[in-house]
């Protein structure tokens, strides 16, 4: 029961990043499944992370939708991660000691919120 938990977690969250991705590029469902030759309704399944698909239908959406599959599966690159964190210290770092305390409160607020959420 538990593998199968896991893997419905992991269809919603690949879902999630397929409709974000979906959004920045400004498509509407209808227009990302004529795009990729597949139903509106199997791309709202998707997004909703009621429906695994194949291969090629993964492939297909990630061709459509300008990324790459690391992407659209949460896979962030060694080292990429700690960069980003880096970059954004560094700009937080040079705030001003008030803008730094604003930016700390909203990150533990929303880390909370975030926790609450799971």
């Amino acid at each position: 029961m538990l593998g199968r938990r896991a893997a419905s977690q992991e269809l919603v969250a690949l879902g999630e990043r397929i409709r974000e991705r979906r959004v920045e590029l400004c498509l509407s469902q209808e227009a990302l499944a004529e795009k990729a030759g597949i139903s509106a309704n199997t791309v709202s399944r998707i997004e909703g992370g009621q429906m695994s698909m194949t291969i090629g239908i993964f492939m297909k959406l990630a061709q459509v939708l300008d990324t790459d599959a690391n992407s659209l599966l949460g896979i962030v690159p060694a080292g990429e991660a700690d960069r980003r964190y880096r970059d954004i210290l560094y700009q937080v770092s040079h705030l001003k000691a008030h803008e730094q305390r604003i930016v700390q409160r909203t990150v533990e607020a929303l880390a909370d919120e975030l926790r609450r959420n799971r």
